[in-house]
């Protein structure tokens, strides 16, 4: 039997805790500091996660430890993986970032996506 939470009806709109600064944010000369907030809906072993994730615009850098597939809800962003061609990803797309992936995100506003860290 699978269980629903309400936050997975109403992903789009649901509230979420205030997650601070982006940790992986670059310098973002003249713009906000990147802030995050989210909220999880599920944890497994280890780093296994599930959940909703909002942030504010500006560039990123990431080095992932754990395979992530996202659903973007709203938002969009050019992805760019080291040595690799950028792609932009809005709202109705889905990704899988394979652990190692390198690049570069950048977000060209506020962005929320329903996230599954495995």
């Amino acid at each position: 039997m699978i269980t629903v939470t309400p936050y997975l009806a109403a992903a789009a709109d649901a509230k979420l805790e205030d997650w601070g600064p982006l940790e992986e944010a670059l310098p973002n000369p003249g713009g906000e500091p990147m802030q995050t907030s989210g909220i999880t809906l599920w944890s497994g072993e280890g780093a296994q996660e599930a959940g909703v994730w909002e942030c504010t615009p500006g560039p990123s850098r990431w080095s992932l430890e754990d395979n992530e597939f996202v659903h973007i809800l709203s938002g969009r962003m050019t992805v760019t993986p080291d040595g690799g061609e950028p792609a932009e990803i809005g709202p109705g797309d889905t990704a899988v970032f394979p652990r190692g992936w390198a690049g570069t995100w950048q977000l060209h506003e506020t962005i929320r996506k329903l996230y599954v860290l495995f």
